[in-house]
């Protein structure tokens, strides 16, 4: 199977398991999912939407979450892990979207990642799902993925999105990395992975990773 087959039998087997896959994490605008997708790194999504119904039931929006001090949030977020730094970022991006935007989330790259406590990966996020704007997050999952299916060499995470937004048709990106997530998790995941079940990877992956 060459690469191009890889690529449509990929496309093909992700809209059959999930042709509607929802956002997981829970939000209600551009700000409450920049705020969730931060609060998320190196934390799983069962936890952050746990954790933030306490945080935006005080405050939901920039200019409420700047009447904290950053000890109170940091207090609020502490099972989200990194609760120092996430705090931090949390009151300075809102703090800068107050002074620098109007109160709104920027819909740019630049913007975005001159916040505080803010990649590119979160950048993307909010981007694709918030703005609609064509935009190919990568997370743990899909760089396992696209290493495993033999898509993309595994070097880096900044590899792979290349490597992603090349093969994968752009009109596609915002649905397919959400796709590619709930695969990872439900047939593909990082410990406890049985090839047998991992039907993708079972038909055009690596040989290398069954050893």
């Amino acid at each position: 199977m060459n690469k191009k087959d890889k690529v449509k039998f990929v496309i093909d087997s992700l809209e059959k398991l999930y042709p509607k896959p929802p956002i997981p994490l829970n939000h209600k605008d551009p700000y409450t999912l920049l705020i969730a997708v931060l609060l998320s790194a190196q934390c799983t999504d069962e936890r952050v939407n746990k954790i933030t119904p306490i945080l935006f039931n005080i405050a939901d929006c920039p200019q409420d979450m700047i009447k904290l001090n950053v000890a109170e949030i940091e207090d609020i977020i502490r099972p989200c892990g990194l609760s120092p730094m996430k705090s931090k970022g949390i009151y300075g991006l809102s703090k800068m979207i107050m002074e620098k935007h109007n109160g709104k989330v920027p819909n740019n790259f630049k913007d975005l990642e001159a916040f505080p406590a803010v990649g590119h990966k979160t950048a993307s996020v909010v981007m694709s799902q918030a703005f609609d704007v064509s935009a190919f997050p990568v997370d743990t999952h899909i760089h396992r993925l696209l290493y495993r299916w033999g898509l993309s060499n595994g070097k880096n995470v900044e590899t792979t999105e290349k490597d992603a937004k090349r093969l994968f048709p752009k009109q596609l990106w915002n649905k397919l990395h959400l796709q590619i997530i709930y695969y990872g998790r439900e047939f593909s995941p990082a410990r406890g992975w049985n090839i047998n079940k991992d039907i993708i990877t079972t038909k055009i992956g690596r040989k290398s990773i069954i050893n």
